[in-house]
């Protein structure tokens, strides 16, 4: 079976206001990506959104996950769509422009 688009390679765009939808909280944009990509319970889906917030250094995954991109810096939003591309488990991940490392 031949894989699933985003499933090889994965984009993550320079703007994240334009990838991300204003009227739905981070952790549900996730949680689609993740349900979508993986046959998990929702229980673990959860789990997985908030390891994935983790993973991009977004502390208080907990509380971050039910708040909305407006409530975050343009850097943690572009961490949370990085965070989404990332909940595909591409083999590639391709960035419109690196993130650069945190001082």
């Amino acid at each position: 079976m031949a894989p699933h688009p985003g499933q090889e390679i994965a984009m993550v765009f320079q703007d994240p206001m334009t990838a991300l939808n204003p009227l739905r909280s981070v952790g549900k944009q996730i949680r689609e990506v993740v349900e979508m990509r993986q046959d998990l319970s929702a229980r673990k889906a959860d789990w997985v959104v908030r390891d994935m917030l983790e993973r991009v250094g977004i502390p208080e995954p907990e509380l971050r996950c039910r708040q909305y991109p407006h409530e975050f810096s343009g850097g943690m939003r572009q961490r949370v769509v990085i965070a989404i591309a990332m909940a595909c488990n591409p083999r590639i991940l391709i960035c419109d422009e690196p993130p650069r490392p945190s001082t």
